[in-house]
């Protein structure tokens, strides 16, 4: 995918924003309507071509995508999930775009935040978190880079659920049996018995 193509004849690709071992993530806005609003595609490549791989992939990539629509259609600090499909092989979500910022940009180094602005912001975070362990989803990358601040209000707004990442790692082992080549996550943030594969709701925490 590269900057200016065009994808299903209405997504135009605007620019590169974050991509990792099996994602890319793009900002890109939706020619079939009238303002052309921006919106996010992430696209997935499955490290392996064989059709077992694939299989396995596309029963994965439907069913997350699946628990990302019904997530984002049930809560205003998900981001909604406007299309997905497979192409030649290649995986493709499409979703809202959040105007705002990541925690990062508030978190600077050697500036302490204020009590109340703490609580206010980690109460937020575990409202939005309380849903989703609701529906008995595991996020698995819950860090500042995935939490975003919406311009708009303020709220908080949780992105890049990790399972959905799953589809791109998976791979034959040696015997032939389908496997992961990752843990999903982020290593710094990750606890130990996500780390082990055996995540836990308590894990987002």
């Amino acid at each position: 995918m590269v900057v200016g193509e065009t994808l299903r004849n209405r997504y135009r690709v605007l620019s590169l924003l974050g991509q990792g071992g099996f994602s890319e993530t793009y900002l890109a806005e939706d020619l079939d309507l009238p303002l052309h609003p921006k919106c996010v595609v992430k696209y997935l490549k499955p490290k392996s071509p064989d059709p077992e791989i694939l299989s396995l992939a596309r029963r994965m990539f439907n069913t997350e995508a699946k628990v990302l629509q019904r997530l984002g259609d049930n809560h205003p600090q998900i981001p909604t999930l406007y299309a997905f499909y497979e192409q030649k092989g290649e995986f493709f979500l499409v979703q809202e775009f959040v105007d705002g910022h990541d925690l990062m940009d508030e978190l600077i180094p050697g500036q302490g935040l204020a009590e109340p602005v703490v609580v206010e912001m980690v109460r937020d975070i575990l409202e939005v978190l309380a849903f989703v362990h609701s529906q008995n989803i595991i996020h698995r990358d819950i860090k500042p880079r995935n939490i975003m601040r919406r311009h708009a209000d303020r709220k908080i707004v949780l992105i890049d659920f990790g399972a959905v990442k799953e589809v791109g790692s998976l791979t034959l082992d040696a015997q032939g049996n389908t496997a992961f080549t990752v843990a999903i996550g982020t290593p710094t943030y990750m606890p130990s018995e996500q780390a082990n594969g055996k995540p836990r709701l308590s894990s987002d925490v």
